[in-house]
C-alpha cells in the first residue's frame, strides 16, 4: 500500500515570484488541469486570470502563459501555493489528503518586497496565522475556482479588487 501511496503522491508547482513580488497571491494545491499544463490556474473556467487580468488592467486570459507569467511578475504580483505536495482523487480542496505544506521561511530572502499575502479560497486561507507570525498582512478572498459557484463572477471581482488595493495592486 505504500508504494501506491508514493505513486500517486502529486507534486505542486514551482513558487512564480521574485525580488519585485509585494504581494503574493497563495492557492491551496494546483488542479489537475493545471498540474498536467505545469501551469498555474490552467482550468478553462477558474476565475483567476480574468480576475487578475480585470485588477491589473492587463489582457492575462488572452496571453500565453510565458506572457501572463512576466506580466504579473512585472506588477509585483506572486503565485504560489499552500501545499508543496499532496494525495487527492480529482481537483477539489475537500479531497486533499496527506498535504505537506510549502516552505514559507524562503520568502524573506526570495521576495524581500513581500508584505501581503492573499489566499485563493478558504483551504489555502489557514494558512493565514503561519503567515501573519512572520510579519505579513494577510487577507483571505472567495476562491476562484468553478467549484466556488455562491459567489458571483461580479462578487468575487469585488472581493479581490478589495483586497489587492490594499498592497497597491490594481485598479485605484
Amino acid at each position: 500500500m505504500a508504494e501506491n501511496h508514493n505513486r500517486d503522491r502529486l507534486q505542486g508547482l514551482p513558487p512564480l515570484m521574485d525580488a519585485r513580488s509585494r504581494v503574493l497571491i497563495l492557492g491551496s494545491f494546483p488542479s489537475a488541469a493545471s498540474l498536467a499544463a505545469q501551469q498555474y490556474y490552467a482550468h478553462k473556467q477558474n476565475q483567476f486570470w480574468k480576475i487578475l487580468g480585470m485588477l491589473l488592467e492587463l489582457p492575462l486570459s488572452e496571453m500565453d502563459y510565458a506572457g501572463r507569467q512576466a506580466a504579473v511578475l512585472a506588477a509585483g504580483v506572486g503565485i504560489w501555493d499552500v501545499f508543496a505536495a499532496c494525495t487527492r482523487e480529482g481537483s477539489l480542496d475537500a479531497a486533499i489528503r496527506g498535504a505537506e505544506p510549502n516552505d514559507f521561511s524562503r520568502l524573506k530572502k526570495s521576495a524581500p518586497a513581500l508584505g501581503r499575502v492573499c489566499f485563493n479560497g478558504q483551504m489555502a486561507g489557514r494558512f493565514v496565522e503561519t503567515l501573519q507570525k512572520s510579519g505579513y498582512e494577510t487577507l483571505v478572498l472567495p476562491s476562484t475556482s468553478p467549484a466556488n459557484a455562491s459567489w458571483s463572477f461580479e462578487r468575487k471581482l469585488v472581493a479581490w479588487r478589495e483586497g489587492l488595493d490594499l498592497s497597491g495592486i490594481g485598479m485605484p
